[in-house]
């Protein structure tokens, strides 16, 4: 099997490098030589290229640079994902594509399945969506995975940015009214390879997932989960545990409006692929573990 990965420089496509290797031959591009600004020359590279698999793990993830520069966010997030999905088409290629909860405008406080109507409050969320569509209309064989709250060993993440603010201050304030699930890149990777091979066995289950941790939690309970597991390691923190106050989005204006409820119903893909998704907690001490350790 060959297997194009587009994006193997961010968090997400790390893994997929380690994650996809033992399925075939992996031919591997970062934005340098796949530029996702440049829709033609990346479905240029799917044509020459001819693999079995695509897996893109490209994308404009910056929220709220993305509200000032829109036709960047939506060549990349959409215009190219689509170029690409023309080409696999052509050559009965599977497109793996990660989407996300910003799809949704983050009423109420269930967790969404795969049916639900869509209503981005970003021009993140709007071009997200729109790249799914366009995949969809292509009428390639695809696996799009919509997650939320990403982290890596590899790059910046909001717990590596709490353990650095807890060292310097004596007091945090921390958002409380957003929920999701943290999700760990390797586990995004793993289960990506677990289910190309099933889907390539049985190309039936091919479509729209939602996959993210188990469990759910607030950016605030997070920060509180790493900083105490941080401590208990001897680490050097000097906010006090009772110096971490819980405030609401509107304490922190942003550009980009973030959807409040991020949880998403992952029954579909367990059920279909024969998985269980692990809570998000021991992913973060991994990563963490990982972390320090460099």
């Amino acid at each position: 099997m060959n297997i194009l990965l587009l994006g193997k420089g961010g968090q997400v496509g790390w893994e997929l490098q380690r994650a996809l290797a033992p399925l075939g031959t992996v031919i591997a591009h970062d934005l340098d030589t796949a530029d996702f600004s440049q829709p033609e020359q990346v479905a240029a590279l799917v044509a020459a290229v001819r693999p079995d698999v695509i897996v893109n793990a490209a994308a404009h993830t910056a929220v709220d640079k993305a509200e000032s520069e829109p036709d960047l966010a939506r060549l990349i997030n959409a215009t190219t994902p689509g170029a690409i999905a023309r080409e696999a088409a052509k050559l009965d290629a599977l497109l793996v594509h990660y989407s996300t909860d910003y799809v949704f405008d983050g009423s109420g406080s269930e967790p969404r399945d795969e049916n639900a109507t869509t209503a981005p409050l970003s021009v993140y969320g709007s071009t997200k969506l729109e790249g799914e569509q366009l995949i969809q209309a292509s009428g390639c064989p695809h696996l799009i995975l919509r997650t939320s709250w990403v982290f890596g060993a590899r790059g910046g993440n909001f717990a590596k940015t709490m353990l650095k603010l807890a060292a310097e201050r004596e007091a945090l304030k921390v958002i409380n009214d957003q929920v999701g699930a943290p999700t760990g890149a390797d586990l995004l990777a793993d289960v990506t390879a677990h289910a190309i091979r099933s889907i390539r066995a049985r190309p039936e289950l091919s479509g729209l997932y939602h996959l993210v941790a188990g469990g759910q939690t607030t950016w605030y309970d997070y920060a509180r989960f790493v900083i105490e597991w941080a401590r208990a390691k001897g680490l050097d923190i000097k906010v006090e545990p009772g110096a971490i106050s819980p405030v609401p989005t509107t304490e922190y204006p942003t550009p980009a409006r973030r959807p409040l409820n991020s949880r998403l119903n992952t029954t579909k893909l367990q059920q279909a692929f024969g998985l269980a998704l692990p809570d998000w907690q021991p992913g973060v001490e991994r990563m963490l573990t990982e972390h320090l350790g460099d």
